[in-house]
């Protein structure tokens, strides 16, 4: 989702994630294959993409990446990035998550005011591993239907509320990460630059950056990154401004905000 807190290659190049049997057992009792090494494929740089986390069509011609949400199936023949919301439930979802909802001192659930969606207690690890064995199964479900990638979003919800920190966010983002690697996907920074040089900590591939362009944030990313950037900007200025800096090194998009499809009234797609 957009950081409306501010408003605000393939090629061969192949990620390995190496965790061995004896370091993760006692944790989560994995057998000696579940913990063999995986050899992960980032997506092509500078390619093609486009957004359909709201609902899946035909993708455009020229397209060669495509994000889905988790309960759609991938794109025959593109690389897939399967979203998934991470760190906050789904409008009407609260039900689902019980205690692991954030809660202020009077007991109220807290909300992103610009989304509608309750914030998950990520500040202990007891709570981290809860609500990552949630995410996970989503993570599951997108490694055998086929997808190449997964996309954790709301990574920034710590940036929303004083109650949560940056060191909860990449607590809970790298369990996400490590449990992807080990089903073959790479996992993608949404949003939060200021991660991008903290990798080592977070575990992350590659980056998918809404309104980077915005925010000046683009060149945080490809430093992190190299030109493993996937650009969603949703306003013509700021797409104007990503693609004046980026078009020959970055995957840049504009959409709509709601991510509407082909047909619809208000859809939007452009490329630089």
């Amino acid at each position: 989702m957009p950081n409306t807190h501010r408003e605000r290659s393939w090629k061969g190049l192949t990620v390995r994630a190496a965790v061995t049997a004896a370091a993760i057992a006692p944790l989560l009792a994995c057998s000696a294959a579940d913990a063999a090494s995986q050899t992960i494929t980032l997506p092509p740089a500078h390619a093609g993409f486009d957004y359909q986390i709201n609902k899946p069509y035909e993708p455009p011609a020229g397209v060669e990446v495509v994000s889905r949400d988790h309960t759609a199936s991938p794109a025959p023949g593109l690389y897939n990035i399967c979203y998934v919301n991470a760190f906050q439930a789904q409008p009407g979802a609260e039900g689902e998550w019980k205690d692991l909802l954030l809660k202020d001192a009077d007991g109220e659930i807290v909300y992103d005011g610009d989304w509608g969606e309750a914030m998950l207690d990520i500040r202990t690890d007891k709570n981290r591993k809860l609500i990552a064995a949630k995410v996970n199964a989503w993570v599951d479900s997108c490694a055998d239907k086929g997808f190449d990638a997964v996309e954790p979003d709301n990574l920034d919800t710590f940036d929303r509320t004083d109650l949560l920190s940056a060191d909860d966010a990449k607590a809970m983002v790298r369990l996400l990460a490590d449990h992807a690697h080990q089903k073959g996907l790479a996992t993608a920074q949404k949003n939060t630059a200021e991660f991008s040089t903290m990798r080592d900590e977070t575990g992350l591939d590659f980056a998918v950056a809404e309104e980077c362009g915005q925010w000046d944030e683009c060149g945080d990313y490809a430093e992190g990154y190299g030109d493993h950037v996937i650009v969603i900007e949703y306003e013509q200025e700021y797409f104007d401004k990503a693609c004046n800096g980026f078009a020959d090194r970055l995957s840049i998009v504009m959409r709509d905000r709601d991510v509407l499809s082909p047909g619809d009234a208000g859809y939007v797609r452009e490329v630089c």
